[in-house]
């Protein structure tokens, strides 16, 4: 037997990342973001929702770039202390003790601790009531090298411990379960 509930965002786990944001280091800001996604492979795109409150918005708004940064089970607990406290009153990167790295294409930072940063350049805004998505043309992508695989250069999202975000909680990514097509692969 189902229950009906009333509408809500039930579409869990996400991706809990670290969105930096700044174009120089008195301006860098973290933001902890679960809205987050990718919405199209060519061109590559992804988009970011944030409140118009945060204090990330502005900056945001004004630079129109911003850097995704995975996270790991060794960022968990920066990861929500960035979430709960505001770039008004910290420098997170300072008291998370992050290093504010150089991207490739952007000016925003991007956090060397992070195994895979995602430049990213704000194509439009929607306002949609709660959030505005930002809706961004991924530009360049960093991995750290330790996390690709040797033989097939791949990145190893098991080996790189990356955390997930469900109701409240926060969870690794556990097992490798099947890859895709394998439900339709034949045997030889």
């Amino acid at each position: 037997m189902k229950q009906n509930w009333k509408p809500g965002t039930m579409i869990y786990p996400v991706p809990a990342v670290l969105v930096t944001c700044g174009n120089t280091p008195e301006e860098y800001n973290i933001i902890t973001i679960a809205w987050v996604g990718t919405i199209c492979t060519n061109p590559a795109m992804c988009y970011i929702s944030v409140r118009p409150e945060r204090y990330s918005y502005s900056i945001l708004k004004k630079n129109m770039e911003f850097v995704i940064n995975l996270t790991t089970h060794e960022m968990a607990k920066a990861t929500d202390w960035c979430g709960v406290n505001s770039g008004r009153d910290y420098n997170k990167f300072e008291k998370m003790s992050f290093t504010p790295g150089k991207a490739n294409v952007v000016k925003a930072p991007l956090i060397e601790e992070s195994p895979l940063c995602i430049e990213c350049r704000v194509k439009e805004i929607l306002k949609l009531g709660s959030h505005d998505m930002f809706i961004a043309d991924v530009v360049n992508i960093q991995a750290d090298e330790k996390y690709i695989d040797p033989d097939t250069g791949a990145f190893n999202m098991q080996q790189a411990g990356l955390i997930a975000y469900s109701h409240g909680k926060y969870y690794e990514l556990g097992e490798c379960i099947g890859k895709f097509g394998w439900s339709v692969k034949k045997k030889k």
